[in-house]
């Protein structure tokens, strides 16, 4: 087979090989490249408001992060990238820096191989090297911003390569904003491609075999102890909890398929969501967080798979109390802002409002979806204001605005916190790395949250003795004590009026 020619070689052409240019330039060398198809669905997956998000400042990590996380997570996969070598270090540090445990592949290219077609031959090979039945079930292939704007044709790839299934797709920056979301495109890939393998014929049963019970697929990653808890809610109910998805290995993916329905428990998984509609699943928004989420939540699966209402009162009765009285015995005092980028800031905002917290703000870098409208509509009726798409000054202003006992958020709205004296955690580590479903998320946040509103105090203290130092002209590392210097001050301030009255007089001629 020859080389497919690169549909679009003016693509590398501004500002190196590209990766730099903007999302306009890089948008439209796609569509010149014949990426117009993906890129419309991902405008439609993942909408953005007046075409601006997060990504745009850039204000998040690459959204390729999320793809290639999802694949390093499952047995039996191997995970290749193609793109520019910085973004390929970025992504494999950052991986590895969050706890994976294999290699992440790398087909380099340069303009050279990239405009003759090259690139695409040394992708085609270094599939058929991975595709090893011993070794892997998948073999999963990312185009970065580069090869996707210069229309590297992954779709010309074998579908798979001795039995091992291949999944080629692309992330981009400026297609998908987020990487909460690029988990959904991987994800979204492999059901596609599970279903029409299960419909194709008989498929490989889950390790742990087929449950006696109807199943409720979880949608969304989560803390691991909360699927546990979920099954044991849905017991009552002559339920099981099925896969989370994404899943670790490619099997879970037809159990996943195989449920009685769906819980979004993270609501931006629209293309995973697509692919259970077509093959016929119910979806059910929301999570079984606090008291009251856990009894709407449980009533709408019940109602979903045809439950009888007395086996749907049962695991009500069962449960709700103990909720109850966890929520009870672990009070949050405080007002609390949230933001985030993993797509459960809502969540935690009403199991926070639960416990007695007072939240005025919660900002979620991901998109407003059907899903999600259950905690949307019960958020504002308290009052919340709900903030999608959120940008880190939108977040940053709360904090100022609402002037809170503790900031919940990503790094740089708690460093912003941190130095207004405002107790503040990482969403990402220290939130939703615990439970938050049923009994067990009940009490989880309280021990956390109230600790870190009662460390008010020692910011001020730090506030008062530090003072200024550290800050403005006085960072950095200093040998001695920083002196004022007014009169380089006055001269510098004179040179730059200077300059400015040059160039506009320039503009005028």
């Amino acid at each position: 087979m020859d080389a497919p020619a690169l549909p679009n070689p003016d693509a590398i052409q501004a500002d190196g090989l590209g990766c730099h240019s903007g999302k306009d330039t890089l948008l439209a060398a796609a569509a010149a490249a014949g990426k117009s198809e993906t890129l419309a669905q991902y405008a439609r997956d993942y909408p953005l408001p007046d075409g601006a998000g997060p990504h745009d400042q850039p204000q998040s990590m690459c959204p390729a992060f999320g793809s290639l996380r999802v694949g390093l997570r499952m047995r039996r996969t191997a995970t290749i990238l193609s793109g520019s070598a910085c973004c390929v270090y970025g992504l494999s540090f950052t991986s590895h820096f969050y706890g994976a445990r294999r290699s992440v592949g790398y087909v380099p290219f340069n303009s050279e191989s990239l405009v003759t077609g090259k690139l695409f031959e040394d992708i085609r090979e270094a599939v058929h090297q991975q595709a090893d039945p011993a070794l892997h079930d998948s073999v999963v292939i990312i185009n970065l911003c580069v090869p996707t704007a210069s229309g590297v044709p992954l779709q010309l790839l074998p579908r798979a390569i001795n039995g091992v299934r291949i999944i080629g797709i692309d992330v981009p920056g400026f297609g998908v904003p987020t990487h909460a979301e690029a988990k959904d495109v991987l994800a979204g890939a492999m059901l596609r491609y599970a279903r029409s393998e299960a419909e194709a014929g008989p498929v490989t049963a889950p390790r742990g075999g087929v449950s006696e019970k109807p199943t409720v697929t979880l949608l969304g990653e989560m803390f691991p102890a909360d699927p546990v808890g979920i099954g044991m809610m849905l017991e009552p109910m002559g339920l099981a909890a099925g896969p989370v998805v994404p899943t670790r290995e490619w099997r879970e993916l037809y159990a996943a398929l195989d449920c009685a329905a769906v819980a979004a428990i993270h609501p931006f998984y629209t293309a995973s969501v697509r692919e259970f509609e077509t093959a016929g699943r119910c979806i059910v928004p929301s999570a079984p967080v606090g008291f009251e989420g856990t009894e709407a939540w449980l009533q709408a699966v019940g109602r979903a798979c045809n439950v009888p209402q007395a086996m749907i009162d049962a695991a009500k009765n069962k449960w709700l109390r103990a909720i109850k009285g966890a929520l009870a015995a672990t009070p949050i005092k405080g007002r609390v802002t949230v933001s985030g980028y993993e797509g459960s800031e809502l969540l935690v905002a009403r199991l926070l409002v639960e416990s007695g917290a007072e939240v005025p703000y919660v900002g979620s870098a991901c998109p407003k979806t059907p899903w999600s409208a259950p905690d949307l509509e019960w958020l504002q009726a308290r009052g919340v204001h709900v903030q999608y798409r959120a940008s880190l000054e939108q977040d940053i202003a709360a904090v100022r605005e609402f002037q809170p006992d503790l900031a919940i958020g990503t790094t740089p709205v708690v460093q912003a916190a941190k130095q207004a004296t405002v107790p503040a955690l990482y969403f990402t580590n220290l939130i939703s790395a615990r439970p938050l479903m049923g009994v067990m998320g009940a009490g989880s946040l309280a021990r956390v949250i109230n600790s870190a509103i009662a460390n008010k105090a020692r910011f001020q203290t730090m506030r008062e003795f530090f003072g200024d130092v550290g800050s403005g002209d006085k960072a950095g590392v200093w040998e001695g004590v920083p002196q004022e210097r007014p009169e380089f001050r006055a001269e510098t301030r004179r040179q730059v009026i200077k300059i400015q009255k040059r160039r506009k007089a320039e503009e005028m001629i």
